[in-house]
């Protein structure tokens, strides 16, 4: 029976995490798309556990919090209703920020509903170990969420942002409707409000955009199946935690957040699904 080597799997992890599609790294890698797929699935699954197991009794101070979108098998228009039942449409992926340390010690794929936000918020609370400051957008599945999971011991600050009529015309179809305002408001706690932002949440949702095919928009590189999206993400915010130094911090979040005392190369990252 043929088994890669650490050098190859890591190599085939090093092409997925720099915005590869699948096939493009098989082809590069020379081996089938089925290698590369069971690779995604070992390391991505070893990969959630790993962080899961690690990212507890955080010392962070302030948090914020946003959510992305993408689709698994067709847009949410184009699918059936027994596709959605499969995890198939639209999905969401929920993801937290150490605005110190820039960890992502967070994150949950799903929808954009009020379950998927109380699961959200819950691990994020759970992860904490002291009172924080939370910044999010005006989404309003927060408040219920928040309310739940931390109770009235949190500074906690929402951020609406308004925007005029959306661009119009096939030049513009993509384009952002021009944001005309923010506003800045309380919800629980006393939050600092030099500190109310969801700046580096939304940069770092940018970078998971950059950085992983499946939410790259205009391509055929989105997921087909659920299970393999979540496992994209999960190896994305592995790399992103532990192997890839933040241009400011000279170090990667988690060494900053005292996790870990080095950078994670590829073929650490490989060997932890044995």
């Amino acid at each position: 029976m043929n088994k890669l080597s650490n050098a190859k799997r890591a190599q085939i992890l090093g092409m997925l995490v720099e915005g590869m599609s699948m096939r493009a790294t098989s082809r590069l890698a020379d081996v089938s798309i089925n290698t590369v797929t069971k690779l995604l699935v070992d390391v991505g699954q070893a990969a959630s556990d790993y962080q899961d197991k690690a990212f507890v009794n955080l010392s962070c101070k302030r948090v914020q919090v946003d959510e992305i979108w993408a689709f698994v098998g067709s847009k949410q228009r184009n699918t059936s209703e027994t596709a959605k039942a499969l995890g198939m449409g639209d999905v969401w992926t929920w993801t937290a920020i150490d605005a110190d340390t820039k960890l992502i010690p967070s994150w949950f794929v799903g929808g954009r509903d009020a379950a998927s936000g109380r699961i959200f918020i819950d691990d994020l609370a759970s992860r904490l170990a002291h009172r924080i400051q939370l910044s999010s957008d005006g989404h309003k599945v927060y408040l219920q969420a928040v309310e739940a999971a931390f109770g009235g011991v949190i500074d906690y600050a929402m951020i609406v942002k308004h925007y005029g009529k959306a661009p119009e015309g096939n030049t513009t179809r993509y384009s952002p409707a021009q944001c005309l305002g923010v506003t800045r408001g309380t919800v629980a706690g006393r939050p600092d409000e030099k500190h109310i932002s969801t700046s580096y949440a939304e940069r770092s949702n940018l970078t998971l955009r950059m950085g992983c095919r499946r939410f790259t928009r205009l391509t055929n590189g989105f997921s087909k199946k659920i299970e393999n999206h979540a496992h994209a993400v999960a190896l994305h915010m592995m790399f992103y935690n532990f192997g890839r130094v933040h241009k400011t911090l000279r170090v990667t979040p988690a060494m900053q957040a005292g996790i870990t005392d080095h950078v994670w190369s590829l073929e650490e990252i490989a060997s932890l699904a044995k």
